[in-house]
């Protein structure tokens, strides 16, 4: 009976030993899988960072010879660096073993969220970015742009404000204005003005021209060079229009352009020159 029940559990030590085999072999195995996702992990993740600096420094000096403001490089960089890092955790996430498939849907599905329910805003960031890169006016700048005139006050965000010349402030969305015709004004060094004189007819164009002329010279705001141009420029119904262009600085276009006027008044009126006023001529018919 000794010996039978001794035969009886004899294989059973075998077996349970095979079992506990197969655990720590399954452990081992695990240990190993897992430790070659740790260093692959980590080997991605040195190499990763390695590359998001190098990448950051181009960056950085791609923007610094384009000349682009510090708070823009910033800003760039920063964005640059977290686009470059969530990605670089994706990815070590996935050498580690974990399905991203799900994860990035779930970043992908949260994107569409938010992107649909600030789509505007989100549009007027992008604006505010393409301004401050491309930078088609700045503070400071006298622009007209969706219709509005002004000066430049801010360049924020999501929008830019403009100050009208009756010192209102206009906020406009940098979505609609970046994708708007800008017509800059401040941009560059001289601007041309121009002017329709009108004297009677009769008078001497040559000599209203030599006064217009005189008046031009005497002003120190307009330089010689490109020439004034003076000319008649139209015969109208009362008048012989004389059209002037000279070129002067940005800075002094208003001040020069209403002074001309007071001038050229001043002046025709010293020298006798008529300017002219409405008429009509009337026929009368006699029976």
């Amino acid at each position: 009976m000794l010996t039978h029940l001794l035969q009886a559990a004899t294989p059973e030590i075998p077996k349970s030993l095979s079992q506990l085999d197969i655990v720590i072999q399954n452990l081992i195995d695990s240990g190993i899988s897992a430790g070659k996702h740790i260093i692959a992990a980590v080997v991605i993740f040195i190499v990763g960072r390695f590359l998001i600096k190098l990448i950051n420094r181009l960056v950085a000096s791609i923007l610094q010879r384009r000349h682009i403001e510090i708070s823009v490089q910033t800003f760039l960089s920063s964005l640059v660096n977290i686009i470059l890092t969530i990605l670089l955790i994706i990815t070590v996430i996935g050498a580690l073993g974990v399905n991203t498939t799900s994860f990035a849907a779930l970043i992908a599905s949260t994107g569409v969220a938010i992107g649909m329910a600030l789509s505007g805003n989100l549009q007027n960031f992008a604006g505010g970015l393409i301004i401050l890169l491309f930078k088609p006016y700045r503070v400071g700048d006298f622009i007209d742009v969706c219709g509005v005139q002004g000066t430049v006050s801010a360049v924020q965000i999501f929008h830019t404000i403009l100050l009208t010349p009756d010192n209102k402030a206009v906020y406009l969305p940098n979505g609609s204005t970046s994708s708007s015709t800008i017509t800059n004004y401040s941009r560059e060094d001289k601007r041309r003005i121009e002017w329709t004189f009108g004297i009677d007819y009769g008078e001497d164009v040559n000599r209203a021209r030599t006064a217009i002329l005189s008046v031009i010279t005497a002003d120190a705001r307009i330089p010689p060079d490109p020439a004034p141009f003076v000319a008649v420029g139209g015969l109208s119904d009362s008048s012989v229009d004389i059209i002037v262009r000279v070129w002067v600085p940005t800075e002094e276009y208003w001040n020069v352009y209403f002074d001309m006027h007071q001038r050229v008044y001043e002046t025709f009126n010293e020298q006798k020159i008529n300017f002219p006023y409405p008429q009509q001529t009337v026929h009368l018919v006699q029976d």
